[in-house]
């Protein structure tokens, strides 16, 4: 569904991608892993059009998207969750899953059931404001506001980082589910190996803006991993 071929980055005279090529599918997780500073949220940037690209192309079902804005992304059923969450402090639990009907014609404004089936904590926390939310509850918002745009693809950056284990967990089967409906494809960003590790069908490493390793479940050798993820 998503093909990233050959794409260069730069933020003003600096080169934050080098010739990156990427595939994601649907029904499958694909995960970028690599230390802090290697590109890997750049790319994401790239992907959602929050950043241009200066060389290769972006498609996505079928589609060249290199040029389209962000907004015209999401239109298409991109969602993205970036590092850090990012909701709205101040706006109810609700109000935050409502900033997800943007993209939506008037008629599918609505929070689908199955955003609380995943995270019923959710439901019983909608009068309560984001900022008053733990950390682990917030990520857990986030993602369930990407949700509510009916996403084909789903991009998360780093959905661990900074939660309790518990909160892992019940991230990590929310993954699982969401890949198992097979509506859609998974992108996600990680640093924490077994978590990558447990969910990724295709894999790739990232170095100095670079992909150096790439390939399915099955060639994911942990020690030629962990040597890119260690500082």
């Amino acid at each position: 569904m998503l093909q990233v071929k050959d794409i260069d980055l730069y933020y003003g005279a600096s080169q934050a991608l080098r010739g990156v090529s990427v595939e994601a599918a649907k029904g499958a997780v694909t995960c970028i892993l690599g230390r802090n500073g290697v590109g890997k949220t750049s790319l994401l940037r790239a992907i959602i059009g929050q950043q241009e690209v200066a060389a290769g192309s972006i498609g996505w079902e079928g589609e060249e998207i290199t040029r389209l804005p962000s907004y015209a992304r999401v239109r298409k059923g991109i969602a993205y969750v970036p590092q850090g969450r990012e909701i709205f402090p101040l706006l109810t639990v609700e109000e935050n899953l409502r900033t997800g009907f943007a993209p939506l014609a008037r008629g599918k404004r609505s929070i689908p059931g199955e955003v609380f089936e995943l995270f019923p904590v959710l439901y019983e926390m909608l009068g309560r404001r984001g900022g008053d939310l733990s950390g682990g509850q917030q990520q857990q918002l986030a993602i369930a506001r990407a949700l509510v745009t009916r996403p084909r693809l789903l991009i998360l950056d780093e959905p661990t980082e900074g939660i309790q284990p518990s909160i892992i967990k019940d991230i990590e089967r929310v993954i699982g589910l969401l890949r198992e409906a097979g509506e859609m494809a998974i992108l996600l960003v990680e640093q924490y190996f077994e978590f990558a590790r447990g969910l990724a069908d295709a894999f790739a490493v990232m170095e100095r803006g670079e992909i150096v390793m790439a390939g399915d479940r099955a060639g994911m050798v942990e020690n030629d991993v962990r040597r890119y993820l260690t500082v």
